[in-house]
């Protein structure tokens, strides 16, 4: 019976952990109110400003829950071949290495010959808020209130990297340490993708696609997702960590199965 009621404890413990973190996970964090502590959101450490900000990149209205646009972005050019709610991301034209015409999105479905996003590096987030708010980009208070605008242009100003410093982008090849990239990933990542990362399938029965496969077919965007973790769901992010041994874990899930 003690045994027994030992376990139901250390149960009860695991779940309410759990359960603190989705919920942590999916609070309602880009509400139009300032932050509690302005400065403190303003520090170019707070792990979870820049986190937020570059799952903003990456698609704001998963991450805000705001509907999705049903029309193209009115900056869209017309040469572009997505359409709708895609043309909205801040990603489908400025890139997953933030290099736009200049990089991985320079030809290829992606292509809009837009510039990337790397001159505002170092930028005053207020200068860029201004310019996520002109015109040409039309996106509106309801879309990206207050706070989620100070969190996207923190990240636009610290949260970026130059990707071609790790990864090889002839050969698409990370530029990591793979026996350390393979104890961090067991540490952090398995649980959820399991150890061939396998365990979730991205796509379809028919055409699956695992950690593998996006790692080796799109290591960019595999990159700012593990660094930021996947908009709209309980994705643990490593914002936190250094990006030498994000790098490292990227390399290793290139070698895991595509298929």
């Amino acid at each position: 019976m003690k045994r027994r009621f030992k376990t139901t404890i250390e149960r009860t413990f695991v779940v309410a952990v759990l359960a603190g973190f989705l919920v942590m996970s999916y609070a309602p964090v880009f509400a139009d109110e300032p932050p509690e502590d302005p400065e403190h959101a303003h520090d170019p450490d707070n792990v979870w400003t820049l986190g937020r900000g570059g799952q903003l990149y990456d698609n704001w209205m998963a991450a805000t829950m705001h509907d999705q646009p049903a029309t193209e972005h009115p900056a869209y050019p017309e040469k572009g071949t997505k359409r709708g709610y895609a043309t909205w991301r801040c990603k489908e034209c400025h890139g997953w290495d933030y290099k736009g015409k200049d990089g991985a999105y320079r030809f290829g479905a992606h292509r809009t010959d837009i510039i990337g996003v790397q001159g505002v590096v170092g930028m005053d987030p207020v200068k860029i808020q201004k310019i996520i708010m002109n015109e040409t980009h039309a996106y509106t208070a309801q879309q990206l209130p207050h706070s989620a605008l100070e969190m996207l242009s923190y990240f636009l100003s610290h949260g970026q990297v130059d990707t071609d410093l790790y990864i090889d982008r002839q050969s698409k090849k990370a530029l990591g340490d793979i026996d350390k990239g393979a104890r961090l990933y067991q540490e952090l990542c398995v649980v959820c993708h399991g150890f061939n990362g396998r365990k979730i399938n991205f796509a379809s029965t028919k055409y699956p696609s695992y950690v593998g496969t996006v790692c080796a077919a799109n290591p960019w965007m595999a990159l700012h997702k593990i660094r930021f973790g996947q908009p709209g769901v309980g994705m643990v992010a490593l914002t936190h960590m250094e990006i030498e041994k994000v790098v490292d874990i990227l390399t290793y899930c290139q070698t895991l199965p595509q298929e």
